[in-house]
């Protein structure tokens, strides 16, 4: 009997301890979500992530702004004047005219300020693609930590659940066993205050879960149904070393403040090219009509009621006094390329301290995972014995419920450790420049590549394109049901895939 109640405690030990060797995921089921599934959805739907694009479609049309300055510019204007009341000694005064003017400008030179402007805008484009990678990074990252939250705490829920139903049974058995005189009302008291902790714990643990669900609901648009287990993640590199490295060569935010410096810089080209000489092209021209109204004040003489004209030429302006406006315009220009080169390096650390932390977090974690692993088959068996002992009466009531509650930690302990370990996984790779949709496999259509947009804009010259009127591209969660803490019966599976 002995014998096989130790066989049972050892496949108990060894099945939570395969439960916590994975990511804490629920078995799946025909309508069940997988991690790329999430991400797909916060990819298409998440408002952030469309916002930002949006913001990146704004920034690509400075280019063609900056061009328009280096192009001709046509500009035309027309009058309509009706004389309401005509001077008395005025022999030839117009009661009504009509007139029309236009002027065609050929930008000769500039001193360099369109091509410094317009090399600036480039860049601020590259820069601002690259902010984009970061914000799809952050928002999938985000995605992945909720995703595991909303498991472990379904599995948290489901240990806590199993612990509440132990300890009425345990309350129940105490009770039955005073009634005979077995037990003292001591002993009763100890296993109804644990009992009372134990749904107190629970009722926490049930508020997490909703939290954590609504977390996801908020970034995913969608609710959490029967979440599978994650797959693992590929890439993952052999030291921090090599993390730092690749961080260095791939992460948006290095890159990013990269191209800022060079837009900076243009910047001060664009500021310098204020003090120097501008030379255009310009050719005007004018129409009036008296449309009938002009006199010429003598009799049977008449007088032609429309003139035109054209002038053309070549105009210079030349900056000589703005009362150091200029200069200040230059030394503000270069004092913001320092700070972007300043800048530069702060990111370049801030990374680098990412990508350490979030590699040491995740060798931390998985050493933990191990410890924690050896500590539930320990306290299962530990369990089971004092239990054993108690029966024999070698242990007290007091001694189950600590064992109990040991067992539970573990198990907790575990599932924590197990979520710790995948997000800080992924919190590597995203520092690393490897935790986009074109790295992780996202399901569904095409991916969204801000350079067709870019593309699309940069060279257009026409002033009446538009694009369509905006409309809204992420989904709203009022339509989702709020989140409840209830959990699917049956252990969790909580291998990654």
């Amino acid at each position: 009997m002995i014998d096989t109640d130790r066989k049972q405690i050892l496949r108990r030990a060894r099945w939570l301890s395969g439960l916590a060797a994975g990511a804490l995921m629920l078995s799946a089921s025909a309508q069940a979500e997988t991690l790329q599934g999430a991400l797909a959805k916060a990819y298409e739907n998440n408002p952030t992530l469309t916002a930002a694009r949006a913001g990146q479609r704004a920034t690509d049309e400075n280019v063609p702004i900056q061009k328009s300055y280096g192009l001709p510019d046509v500009a035309s204007q027309a009058n309509y004047d009706e004389n309401i009341v005509v001077p008395g000694n005025s022999f030839n005064a117009i009661s009504r005219s009509l007139s029309a003017s236009s002027q065609l400008t050929v930008p000769i030179y500039q001193g360099g300020a369109v091509r410094n402007a317009v090399r600036a805008a480039q860049y601020r484009v590259e820069a601002g693609q690259a902010n984009l990678r970061a914000t799809e990074a952050s928002i999938f990252s985000q995605v992945v930590g909720a995703y595991m939250d909303v498991i472990r705490d379904q599995a948290i829920v489901q240990l806590n659940q199993k612990t509440v139903s132990v300890l009425r049974t345990n309350r129940q058995a105490t009770s039955d066993r005073f009634e005979i005189g077995d037990l003292t009302r001591t002993d009763v008291a100890q296993s109804e205050a644990r009992l009372a902790v134990a749904e107190g714990n629970l009722r926490t643990a049930e508020a997490n879960l909703i939290s954590s669900r609504e977390t996801y609901i908020r970034l995913v648009g969608d609710a959490p149904t029967d979440l599978e287990a994650p797959p693992q993640l590929p890439n993952l590199p052999a030291s921090a070393e090599e993390a730092v490295a690749i961080s260095l060569d791939s992460n948006p935010d290095i890159e990013s403040a990269d191209q800022q410096i060079l837009a900076a810089k243009a910047d001060v080209g664009t500021a310098k090219a204020s003090r120097a000489p501008k030379v255009s092209a310009v050719l005007n021209g004018n129409y009036n009509n008296y449309l009938g109204s002009l006199n010429s004040g003598i009799p049977g003489f008449s007088v032609l009621q429309e003139t035109t004209s054209a002038v053309a030429g070549v105009r210079m302006t030349m900056p000589v006094f703005t009362g150091g406006r200029r200069s200040a315009q230059v030394r503000q220009a270069q004092s913001r390329n320092s700070q972007a080169i300043e800048q530069y390096v702060e990111t370049e650390r801030r990374v680098i301290a990412q990508t350490r932390g979030a590699y040491a977090a995740w060798q931390a974690n998985e050493r933990i995972i191990a410890a924690t692993q050896q500590a539930v088959s320990a306290n299962a068996l530990s369990l089971e014995g004092v239990r054993a002992e108690n029966s024999v009466g070698t242990r007290t009531i007091l001694d189950i419920l600590n064992a109990e509650q040991e067992y539970l930690n573990t198990q907790v302990q575990l599932v924590s450790a197990q979520r710790n370990s995948y997000v800080a996984a992924f919190s590597v790779l995203a520092a690393m420049g490897k935790a986009e949709a074109r790295d992780l496999g996202i399901e569904g259509g095409a991916l969204y590549d801000p350079e067709v947009n870019y593309q699309r804009v940069k060279g257009q010259i026409w002033d009446w394109s538009q694009d369509p009127t905006p409309q809204r591209v992420a989904t709203d969660t009022r339509a989702v049901p709020a989140a409840t803490a209830t959990v699917p019966i049956g252990p969790p599976s909580l291998s990654p895939q």
